[in-house]
Formats: C-alpha cells, sequence, structure tokens
C-alpha cells in the first residue's frame, strides 16, 4: 500500500512539474504585456504582445512542436495588417492584410527543376 501512495505522490508532482513548465508566461513591458505560450514539451508555441486593452499587438510568432518558425505576422490592436508568413513543410505563404481582411496572397512551392540543353 505505500508503494502505491508512494507512485500516486510522485506521479502528482511530476504532472505537477510538467503543469508549472508550460504555463504561459507573461511579462509587463512598459505599456504592453509579452506573451510566451509553451507546447507540451515546453518548446515555445507562440511569442508576441498585448497592448493596455488586452489586443493582440505588434509581432506575433508561431512555432512547431520542433522549434520550427510556422507564422509570423503583425497585429495592430488586435487587427491583423501589412504581411504575414505561413510555412509549411514545402511551401511559404504570404498573405497580405488590410484591417483584417486578406488582401492578396502568394505562394511559394520548394520545387527543384533541372534545365536540360540539347
Amino acid at each position: 500500500m505505500k508503494a502505491i501512495l508512494s507512485l500516486l505522490m510522485l506521479l502528482a508532482v511530476t504532472l505537477t512539474y510538467a503543469q508549472e513548465k508550460n504555463q504561459p508566461k507573461f511579462e509587463k513591458k512598459g505599456n504592453q504585456t509579452e506573451a510566451t505560450f509553451y507546447h507540451d514539451n515546453g518548446k515555445i508555441e507562440q511569442h508576441g504582445f498585448f497592448n493596455k486593452a488586452n489586443k493582440l499587438q505588434g509581432i506575433w510568432t508561431s512555432y512547431d512542436a520542433e522549434g520550427n518558425k510556422t507564422a509570423v505576422g503583425l497585429y495592430d490592436n488586435g487587427v491583423k495588417v501589412g504581411k504575414w508568413f505561413f510555412w509549411s513543410e514545402n511551401s511559404l505563404k504570404e498573405i497580405d492584410y488590410d484591417n483584417n481582411v486578406i488582401a492578396s496572397v502568394s505562394e511559394w512551392k520548394d520545387k527543384s527543376t533541372i534545365a536540360i540543353r540539347d
């Protein structure tokens, strides 16, 4: 019985540590709050800022669970503006936002072609 109780206590401590490790981190920087969110494995999932009205502000960056950048874009008072970039395994999408509305989309694929001269 003591062994089971000890095992349960060890599991509870481990789960508590894992939850604390992956909790979002918020740090006041002037009039803004810097925010960092984490994947379950402890790597950064998103990083950016909130303004004093608690709206997304400035550059926000997203990462996959391996730490590769998957998206970066700009918020102005909670509204998507300007160029946003989205990376996937074999492509890059550039999306231009105007007041939270998509204005244009460009996509580049990772392809290689060989030119052969006769």
